[in-house]
């Protein structure tokens, strides 16, 4: 694949905003995300990403075509154009309880043929919508939503991703979500057609993915209740072993990382816990390539005796461990 598996978090603003964009189009949008949430974190861009700000504080974007497509088969440039294209007339629509909006998404899309690069530029709002945290946000998996094969899988898949409780919505407003207001006048033809097989979408390949409740007002049924459900097998283990770790150092100790003679020892150059748990990725690595206590021991005369005796002894064990590797 040319993506790299991650986790995006988009404005749940953004998630319910209306709008009507085919597989390719909201690849692009996912891109825009991603960047966006690379910026906001401050990261710097590299491989010929680039986010320029405007004076009127539009973004001008630049990410290589091969971004876009599906994988290294995927050659598919005409489609990418024609994405670009109809994202430059197509309008967004969204809402929250103080105002209604509708603006467009891209405009001046360019693909400069001979570096293979597209430009394109966001209008503000569409930047801060994304990025607008204020009703809070949802968390997805890139690669699981680049994959799905239909519009409507991606946008449930948005909506109900790390959910903990059910989401109730009118009929209409989600028919209005989803872009199909003005079809399946029936509401089993909206449940055939639209919402039965985004499910068997997400329970094939997502980690999330839902059961559903038709509701009733009276006689008439007038919303639906979808129940996140959570697919073990379906998760990236690459995301959920990160995860699991980033759990673990945060809330356990030490020990269950490294052997407690080497925590031990460790203490006989002052480190205290948060000084070992900030590094524990590096003391791990150390410990399972070389004999760390005989390192520190052999080392130890000259470590204490520095000005900065931790940093010393961190800079030491990076230096021996990048010479062993």
């Amino acid at each position: 694949m040319l993506i790299k598996n991650k986790e995006l978090i988009q404005s749940y603003i953004f998630t319910s905003a209306r709008y009507n964009f085919n597989v390719y189009e909201k690849r692009i949008m996912y891109r825009v995300i991603e960047l966006a949430q690379a910026d906001l974190a401050g990261k710097t861009l590299t491989g010929n990403y680039s986010i320029n700000k405007t004076l009127f504080d539009d973004r001008i974007i630049q990410i290589p075509i091969r971004q876009f497509l599906n994988n290294e088969t995927d050659k598919n440039h005409l489609r990418v154009k024609e994405a670009l294209m109809s994202l430059r007339n197509k309008t967004i629509e969204y809402e929250t309880s103080e105002r209604w909006e509708v603006i467009g998404f891209i405009e001046k899309p360019v693909i400069k043929k001979f570096d293979d690069i597209v430009e394109f530029e966001i209008n503000p709002k569409v930047w801060y919508a994304i990025l607008n945290f204020a009703k809070g946000y949802s968390k997805y998996e890139l690669k699981t939503a680049w994959n799905f094969e239909t519009t409507y899988a991606m946008r449930l898949y948005e909506l109900i991703s790390n959910q903990k409780n059910a989401l109730i919505f009118l009929i209409e407003n989600l028919k209005k979500i989803l872009f199909v207001a003005d079809k399946y006048k029936m509401i089993n033809d909206f449940i055939k057609r639209i919402i039965i097989p985004a499910k068997l979408e997400l329970d094939k390949s997502s980690p999330y993915s839902f059961d559903y409740q038709l509701l009733k007002t009276g006689r008439k049924i007038t919303s639906i209740k979808l129940i996140p459900k959570y697919i073990f097998e379906n998760e990236d283990k690459e995301l959920q072993a990160k995860r699991l770790e980033a759990k673990l150092k945060k809330n356990a100790s030490a020990r269950l990382f490294l052997p407690d003679e080497i925590v031990n020892y460790l203490k006989n150059f002052n480190l205290t816990s948060a000084d070992i748990k900030t590094n524990l990725n590096l003391l791990v690595e150390c410990n399972n390539t070389f004999d760390l206590a005989a390192k520190l021991s052999e080392k130890k005369r000259y470590i204490l005796a520095a000005n900065d005796p931790k940093s010393y002894l961190f800079a030491f064990l990076r230096k021996e461990l990048k010479a062993l590797m």
